[in-house]
């Protein structure tokens, strides 16, 4: 043991050269070592020192190892295989409870047998293990394996596509990736492809040069030009027409495309991240999508999970709903009836049920009274479509940027920004 103490102040010593938190542990889960940068996120003042401690109790306040307490555990891992492994966590910092990339490689002795493992920590920044009005929200075990498969492919270059029901958050999990990519200083744009028709989706996207088509008094970039050393999200690509498939797989395959009405060839560059509900292998089948298209589209594919499918994490939804709110609070039952409900419309339907429940929350309280009758929504969990008269009030009385009232109306900000525009209030 003291040799193994010894080793590791020798690897301490190296690994004080890193950024990087991390720390030496022995076989029985001790800690033997951690660098500064482990001590200055996970240390806490006034508690007790770090090493000599239990991992486990270090990271997660348990009294007994991961794996027995319903957690997957990385050590157990890298000491079956007797090479690394990595996992993501909900840990326990001086902060509050954060997600945590853990990645644990075994240190192997002349006969190869395993005496004890670096442990290297990254937190992660694009999503939250506590309440929050912004970004990704959530810890049950479905939330996890989504964020922890986006974590994996966030530092590659891979194509990525978001599969899950309407609600789901695709759009947050797209800008979560984009966040967690060397592009995150670049541009994230959305292109929202449904209700587009061929011809103006075509434009959109690659833009267009003046007098192409009659309106076109000046040249306008795309989005593709504006994606320039950023992420491309096409949203719901399922509706992109089959006409512009072809154009759409031509971009991709030699990253080229020209404006409509244009010569000149333009190279682009974006990561391309897209997003559908639709079963597109279903699609491919009946020939309503072209499956050279889909096998470039979902070299990484992700599934997001439904609500019902995550509902450890309503509790935690609901919290970050109301933070706004923070004089309100939900009464039990209400509670009760709320993680009863299937919630067809996902976590879209979840803000708007509660919008509405704080219109009657007069005495500060979500009782069944303040609660709409569940399941009368549409399936989808989105609002019915505001005229525009009812819209153009709405915009012209919200406080807050475009981005928070398509939060608020229930939809995507590229479809809002469109129908603001044809009403010349952009």
């Amino acid at each position: 043991m003291s040799d193994m103490k010894a080793q590791a102040q020798v690897l301490i010593s190296y690994l004080e050269q890193e950024a990087q938190p991390a720390i030496v542990l022995d076989r029985d889960y001790n800690i033997l070592a951690a660098n500064s940068a482990y001590q200055r996120d996970f240390g806490a003042a006034g508690a007790p020192a770090i090493v000599g401690r239990k991992c486990f109790e270090v990271s997660h306040r348990y009294t007994r190892p991961c794996d027995q307490a319903g957690e997957h555990c990385p050590m157990r891992k890298a000491l079956e295989r007797r090479g690394p492994d990595r996992v993501l966590h909900v840990h326990h910092t001086p902060r509050g409870a954060e997600h945590v990339d853990v990645e644990l490689r075994p240190l192997l002795d002349a006969r190869h047998q395993v005496v004890g493992f670096v442990e290297r920590l990254a937190t992660v920044r694009s999503a939250s293990a506590r309440a929050s009005q912004d970004g990704l929200v959530g810890r049950s075990h479905a939330f996890m394996r989504a964020l922890s498969a986006l974590q994996r492919v966030a530092p590659s270059t891979l194509p990525v596509l978001l599969m899950g029901e309407s609600g789901t958050g695709k759009e947050l999990f797209a800008r979560a990736l984009h966040e967690s990519s060397e592009r995150a200083r670049g541009p994230f744009v959305v292109v929202d492809c449904s209700g587009l028709t061929e011809t103006l989706f075509e434009s959109e996207l690659f833009g267009y040069e003046k007098g192409a088509f009659t309106g076109a008094v000046a040249r306008k970039a795309g989005l593709v030009e504006t994606a320039r050393g950023g992420t491309l999200f096409l949203d719901e690509i399922g509706d992109v027409p089959l006409g512009m498939q072809v154009k759409l797989l031509r971009l991709i395959e030699a990253g080229t495309f020209r404006r409509v009405g244009g010569v000149e060839t333009l190279h682009a560059d974006f990561r391309l991240v897209a997003a559908t509900h639709k079963p597109l292998q279903e699609m491919v089948a009946d020939g309503r999508f072209r499956q050279d298209l889909y096998y470039r589209i979902s070299a990484y594919p992700i599934h997001l999970p439904a609500l019902r499918e995550r509902s450890d994490d309503l509790p935690l939804l609901i919290e970050s709903f109301l933070r706004r709110r923070p004089d309100v609070r939900v009464r039990p039952e209400a509670l009760a009836r709320l993680s009863a409900y299937a919630w067809p419309g996902n976590v879209r339907e979840l803000r708007n049920v509660l919008e509405r429940a704080l219109l009657f929350a007069d005495a500060g309280e979500i009782g069944l009274d303040q609660l709409p009758p569940l399941g009368s929504a549409p399936a989808s969990g989105a609002r019915p479509q505001l005229g525009d008269d009812e819209l153009a009030r709405i915009a012209a009385s919200f406080r807050g940027t475009r981005h928070e009232l398509a939060r608020h109306l229930g939809v995507a900000e590229r479809t809002l920004y469109r129908r603001l525009k044809a009403l010349k209030l952009t």
